[in-house]
């Protein structure tokens, strides 16, 4: 993955520099979800239910782009403070294959959406299925066994980002994690402009900036800058929902800072 540089500053990916990735496998993954026109039209599609006709926070491209850029830069830091992940090792798969599976999983995670904004990831499953079983064929460095348990393992970590369900692995466990980090006020822009003012639009408002680096005695630091209270909504009861039962608790401190809107004073650091 990244060089250690990299993960120490924080940098979150972006897809046009995903080459940035020495290991050969994650980045044959990503050109070919990019590239992708079945993949592309639903992260178009899955957006209709959940913004036009809910009036809800983006779930379309851009929200996939962060979700997976950030999950991998989790994985990378995570990697860099000799976190070790349990999914690709259970299934007898290759420590590069960890990577494979965070960014398709992060990819498909949203795309039940095209049936129903309510249980989406459960709608996601099936869809996600279809799609692995055309693309995974494509990568020469997996046979038929090694497909099917990469394809278990991403429909697992899919399976447990918006369920009841406990990640089993800690490659499930990123993604999960990394869907609630993209909180900025960007996402819920169109919904906002449209009238929206359901909790999770006005606090998406307020939230200013989100950064990851490596921590001060944990391998990851999640600093989330936010202008008004309201913010504390998308910290405390989705962020914290989600790292609770991820697996990646005892990895990952959470600090909020609170500034003022007008002249972005520092007013309040605290720890979640």
């Amino acid at each position: 993955m990244s060089d250690s540089a990299d993960a120490a500053s924080g940098r979150v990916y972006a897809p046009e520099d995903h080459h940035a990735f020495p290991d050969e496998r994650v980045n044959e993954a990503l050109d070919l979800v990019e590239s992708d026109p079945e993949i592309q039209a639903y992260l178009d599609a899955q957006n209709v239910n959940p913004v036009a006709r809910k009036r809800y926070n983006d779930h379309g491209a851009k929200h996939v782009s962060i979700v997976r850029n950030r999950a991998l830069c989790l994985y990378d830091l995570l990697k860099a403070g000799s976190v070790q992940f349990n999914g690709a090792a259970d299934q007898d798969l290759d420590e590069a294959d960890e990577p494979v599976i965070i960014a398709l999983a992060a990819t498909l995670h949203d795309i039940g959406h095209v049936v129903h904004r309510e249980d989406h990831p459960y709608y996601s499953i099936p869809l996600a299925a279809d799609i692995l079983d055309r693309i995974l064929p494509e990568f020469d460095f997996y046979d038929t066994e090694a497909r099917i348990r990469v394809k278990g393992e991403v429909l697992h970590a899919i399976l447990c980002h918006h369920t009841p369900e406990t990640p089993l692995t800690l490659e499930a466990g990123i993604v999960r994690v990394a869907d609630a980090l993209d909180m900025e006020h960007g996402r819920s822009r169109a919904p906002y402009e449209q009238g929206g003012r359901g909790i999770n639009t006005v606090s998406s408002q307020a939230i200013q900036e989100v950064s990851l680096e490596a921590g001060d005695g944990v391998p990851v630091l999640v600093e989330i800058e936010m202008t008004d209270a309201a913010g504390v909504y998308q910290v405390d009861t989705l962020l914290k929902a989600k790292l609770t039962g991820s697996g990646l608790e005892d990895h990952i401190r959470i600090v909020a800072v609170t500034t003022h809107d007008t002249d972005q004073q520092l007013v309040e650091r605290v720890e979640l």
